[in-house]
Parts: structure tokens; sequence; C-alpha cells
């Protein structure tokens, strides 16, 4: 008699992959709400009295610090929101399943990428 071919994970694997989600969530929420404070705090490196050329070059690091800042901050929101929304096809059961084949995403691949919507062969494909 052969296996029926799995759709869908069940509720224990969703709930393991759950817990896991929750906990990258938290790590990455701590890592966004340091990185805005890091913006937000003036920076001060005790340089006030030094000439003015190093002044300068104080000034255009500390833009591209708060630039790179910036851009760690976004791609940090953005992966806390994928990992939210990982969260909402837990809920709907539809987690884990790719967007492309329908099939089964492995459970190595979400382990690692825990919002991942693509199974590799789908990914592998956009290449």
């Amino acid at each position: 008699m052969e296996k029926p071919i799995k759709t869908r994970y069940s509720d224990s694997e969703l709930k393991e992959f759950k817990d896991l989600i929750n906990e990258k969530l938290r790590i990455a929420k701590e890592e966004f709400l340091s990185l805005t404070s890091s913006l937000s705090s003036p920076n001060s490196n005790g340089t006030e009295d030094t000439s003015g050329t190093y002044k300068t070059l104080e000034d255009g690091s500390a833009t591209l610090e708060k630039e790179q800042i910036n851009q760690l901050a976004a791609r940090q929101k953005k992966f806390i929101e994928n990992l939210e929304a990982a969260l909402v096809r837990i809920e709907n059961k539809t987690y884990g399943i790719c967007r492309e084949t329908g099939k089964l995403i492995q459970k190595e691949r979400l382990r690692a990428v825990p919002h991942a919507t693509l199974s590799m062969e789908a990914k592998l494909k956009q290449a």
C-alpha cells in the first residue's frame, strides 16, 4: 500500500515551527530596537575640541555609519514582517507549502529560513 503524499505539516510540526519563529522574532525585534535607538542617540565621540578638518571627516563617517545602520534597520524590519507573515501561514495551516509547486518545503530549509515560501526546486528555477 502506497504512503499518501503529505500535503501539509501536522499541528505538532507547525507548533515546532511557530516556537522557532517566535524565538527568531524576539531576537530580530531586539536587534531592530537596538539599531533604531543607536540612530536616535546623538553621536558622542568626544571630538568637539579637535580641529575642523577632523570634524569634517568625522561628520562624513558618521553620515555613512547612519546610512548603514538605516539599511540594517530596514532589512531587519523586512525580516520581522516576513516572520510575522509566516506566523499567519501557520495559523492558516498553509505554512511550509511552496507557493510555486504546492509541494511541502523541506524541514531543513524551513529551519534555516523559517519565512521561506519557495521550495529549493522553485527557488533555483527563479535564478
